[in-house]
């Protein structure tokens, strides 16, 4: 007699996946001014680093359309939590070993962005090959505990270095390798399945004539800034707008904010099969729109602070809600069709918070009207939603 699959070992490998994208996205940013007072690196240097993180990851993400069938869902995924776990390690290591601690910096960030960039475009289509029941809401539990590892991120961090100092960040960073290292296991024994069996997949080509499919990155890119302009600015803008030190800020801007959107993914999923997973959407886009507006518009601080919070709860299924459309609209777009989503999102959340900062400089440092500007993604997300259900009510097979 078989033995019957064991897929929530699967999905726990998957959520874990997403804590280790979490604490590499999450954790680099809270070094900085270590980093600066440490290695004499200046700040200007220092911005590169989150853009060589989402560059790299974007690349990875355009790779993985040729890639990732052809060398197959587990080594790629074991591989995303091997070189993960590597880059943080040496960044423990490298910056005191070469003559450039900087370089030193910028190699650990390349090696956990492909682990990071290989975890988005894979650990969802892996969850979708399940035969799992309620899909949508398995999706967003799913990309909640992004949301969760943030927060432990932010908060773990916070705690360690108010005990132990900043100085003792190398070891810190060694403690959260130890995420991916552990997940490697549990990725090469979880059973694993094809999203599309062979030759039945749409090939690129076929993706890129699909009116449907371009509504979807659309859709993603909107998801994508609507989310990540928020998250990075939400500490600059709390810090501003109150007056109140980093840690303050960090606690009461981005944490406040993920712990908003994890609940958002987490209630969705709990709830998904009474829901319309569109109707919730066009709720949540015009909730976005709203916090926007409160946060860039308001007199009152404490008011902008609600804005800013309550957007993670608005944002919260954007992305993983535009992913199971998009298995629900067209089943056989396959894992080109995951990784052009992941590039749409990443391209979102790399271009608009660039986009709000150079705004903000324009008009003299006014951040308040570069998240004004930022409205504009959300309501164009509403505008795609509304034109799916009137052009793409039925299923494409």
């Amino acid at each position: 007699m078989t033995k019957a699959k064991n897929y929530r070992k699967t999905l726990v490998a998957c959520y874990l996946g997403f804590i280790t994208q979490a604490i590499s996205a999450n954790f680099a940013p809270l070094l900085f001014l270590t980093f600066k007072d440490t290695y004499g690196i200046s700040f200007e240097m220092i911005a590169l680093v989150p853009m060589v993180f989402y560059l790299t990851q974007l690349l990875v993400d355009l790779g993985a359309t040729k890639f990732a069938d052809v060398i197959g869902y587990r080594t790629c995924v074991v591989a995303s939590q091997v070189v993960s776990a590597a880059g943080l390690i040496l960044m423990a290591f490298l910056p005191d070993i070469l003559p450039n601690p900087f370089v030193g910096i910028l190699i650990s960030v390349v090696l956990y962005a492909i682990g990071s960039g290989l975890i988005e475009v894979l650990v969802s289509p892996i969850v979708e090959a399940c035969p799992f029941e309620n899909k949508a809401g398995v999706m967003s539990l799913l990309h909640s505990f992004y949301c969760w590892g943030a927060v432990g991120v932010i908060l773990g961090s916070t705690v360690f270095f108010a005990i132990f100092g900043t100085s003792c960040w190398k070891i810190l960073t060694l403690i959260w390798a130890v995420v991916p290292l552990l997940n490697t296991f549990n990725f090469l024994s979880c059973p694993i399945e094809r999203l599309v069996d062979d030759g039945k997949g749409m090939r690129i080509g076929q993706l890129l004539r699909l009116p449907l499919f371009w509504l979807m990155i659309m859709l993603m890119v909107c998801a994508g800034a609507s989310e990540a302009t928020m998250a990075q600015w939400a500490s600059a803008f709390t810090e501003s707008a109150l007056g109140v030190s980093k840690i303050i800020g960090d606690l009461a801007g981005p944490c406040l904010f993920a712990v908003f959107m994890g609940l958002s993914r987490v209630f969705y999923g709990r709830f998904s099969e009474k829901l319309d997973l569109t109707k919730v959407m066009l709720g949540c886009g015009a909730l976005c729109v709203l916090c926007y507006l409160l946060a860039s518009l308001s007199p009152i601080p404490i008011i902008g602070l609600v804005g800013c919070a309550l957007c993670g709860l608005s944002v919260g299924i954007m992305w993983p809600g535009t992913i199971s459309i998009s298995s629900q609209k067209c089943p056989k777009g396959g894992t080109a069709m995951f990784a052009f989503l992941a590039l749409a999102g990443d391209l979102g959340a790399t271009v608009s918070p660039a986009m709000v900062g150079g705004i903000a400089d324009a008009v003299g440092g006014n951040l308040k009207t570069g998240l004004l500007f930022a409205t504009l993604f959300p309501t164009v997300m509403i505008l795609g939603l509304v034109l799916l259900v009137k052009k793409f009510g039925k299923h494409i097979h």
